[in-house]
């Protein structure tokens, strides 16, 4: 993939040929980055907010994920806008925001992701300037359009607000996080994201994205309910965590070398 390809990922997400899957980081190690990018995913994601990223590791991620010709995309702690900015300066091709719950919550990631006119994202793109080559001007001018915001819908009131979020102006598309809304949902009695309540929610909202002219992302616990997801309508899908994929093939390496010794 090359670079040209790695900041057309913006194009690629709001074009109707969906289907995009990426990988989802936690674990703070750069070359972790590295070795997801080289699988057939179409971006990366560094979870800053369950995740222990910090902003340098981060950074330097980012360019991991550029190497090895991957967007990489950042989900930020709750409410921290102004790393928002930053990422984006360190090259991150988007921004995904937890916890977005009313319109003002959408205006002020809105406000930190896009420059003027649109929003008030402060100027010093130096990594992302060397990044993608381009001059400082041309960067200017393209930003808005070349990086995405992502809203977080999670919780009831965020659900109630959905149509009001997705009218912002900078506010590129939502990604629903099926585990917070379950406990949302449930009233705090359980975590239960793939099921059928939680499935009419999530296409509901795949939906009023169509109606607003955004896309839909979502994060599925594996690469089976990843599918589920992409035949639903997200244009977006997490297939399941580092940690998860980490101990799954550790676990599947185990039984493997048990299972042969046994025949033995």
């Amino acid at each position: 993939m090359s670079g040209g390809t790695i900041d057309s990922f913006a194009q690629r997400i709001r074009s109707s040929e969906g289907g995009l899957i990426s990988a989802w980081i936690g674990i703070p190690d750069p070359l972790f980055v590295n070795h997801l990018a080289q699988e057939a995913f179409d971006a990366v994601v560094l979870d800053m907010q369950h995740g222990v990223w910090d902003l340098g590791s981060a950074a330097v991620g980012i360019g991991q994920g550029r190497l090895a010709g991957k967007p990489v995309l950042a989900r930020i702690p709750v409410g921290d806008f102004a790393a928002a900015s930053r990422l984006l300066d360190a090259g991150a091709s988007g921004i995904i925001a937890p916890m977005i719950n009313s319109a003002s919550d959408a205006v002020a990631f809105a406000m930190a992701t896009k420059y003027p006119p649109v929003g008030e994202r402060s100027w010093g793109p130096t990594l992302a300037l060397n990044h993608t080559g381009l001059p400082a001007a041309e960067y200017l001018t393209t930003a808005n359009d070349a990086t995405v915001a992502i809203a977080m819908i999670e919780t009831r009131a965020a659900l109630d607000a959905a149509d009001e979020i997705m009218r912002v102006d900078g506010i590129d598309g939502i990604f629903v996080g099926p585990s917070d809304l379950s406990i949302a949902l449930s009233q705090g009695a359980t975590v239960a994201p793939d099921t059928p309540e939680v499935d009419g929610v999530l296409k509901h909202l795949v939906a009023r994205c169509r109606a607003h002219n955004k896309f839909a992302c979502v994060f599925g616990s594996n690469g089976e309910r990843a599918g589920e997801l992409l035949k639903m309508g997200f244009d977006f899908v997490i297939a399941g965590a580092d940690t998860q994929q980490l101990r799954s093939g550790a676990a599947s390496a185990i039984a493997a070398a048990r299972r042969i010794h046994a025949s033995s």
